[in-house]
């Protein structure tokens, strides 16, 4: 398993009327942007229904760090909301580290 850096970005805009305000403007666009200017590629970007508005994905060599930085970035607008970043992990590796954990663990009591 080779393990490139990849988040699923789920967000939702402040207020409908925004979206009425300028429906020309392209947010793929945007997010693809700002997702560069951190080192990441923007892979897909989509307008959803539910409780989010929209979710995005983004690989390359970045950290959380950089995607923490965009999900600053954006909130300091006031025009995002609920920014969530979920981060692709490999529970394989995850289920092995916590095999060694167990190993020498002995709960309290």
């Amino acid at each position: 398993f080779t393990h490139t850096p990849q988040y699923a970005i789920l967000s939702g805009l402040v207020g409908s009327e925004m979206c009425i305000r300028d429906s020309s403007q392209d947010r793929a666009a945007a997010a693809t942007q700002l997702s560069e200017a951190v080192g990441g590629k923007m892979e897909s970007f989509d307008i959803v229904r539910g409780a989010y508005d929209f979710v995005g994905v983004i690989t390359g060599d970045v950290g959380f760090e950089a995607t923490a930085a965009v999900k600053l970035a954006v909130e300091s607008t006031g025009t995002i909301t609920n920014f969530t970043i979920l981060e692709k992990m490999d529970i394989n590796k995850a289920a092995e580290l916590a095999t060694k954990a167990m190993a020498g663990y002995k709960p309290a009591g």
